[in-house]
């Protein structure tokens, strides 16, 4: 789905993941996801208008800060052979 350059981080300064009202406890693990999620969404929703993927940026730095790497390889590498869980 997304290409080496795209899982990049961008340039800027990056700082850590703002608090969300919806994951109000110290367990981040659903944040992480849902931030995943969300920033495939993005993706795929710019793409299909034909329009930049820079308003997605933010979903992709708060998934990049709470996710541990592993995680998100894992994940990338279930999209692209088909058997991801969730609902991109």
């Amino acid at each position: 789905m997304l290409g080496v350059e795209a899982q990049k981080p961008p340039k800027g300064k990056w700082t850590t993941a703002p608090f969300d009202p919806r994951f109000p406890n110290q367990n981040q693990t659903r944040n992480c996801y849902q931030n995943f999620l969300d920033y495939h969404r993005c993706v795929k929703a710019m793409n299909r208008r034909g329009k930049s993927a820079q308003p997605c940026e933010y979903y992709f730095r708060e998934y990049r800060s709470l996710c541990p790497i592993s995680w998100v390889q894992r994940w990338n590498q279930q999209i692209q052979d088909g058997t991801f869980a969730g609902k991109i």
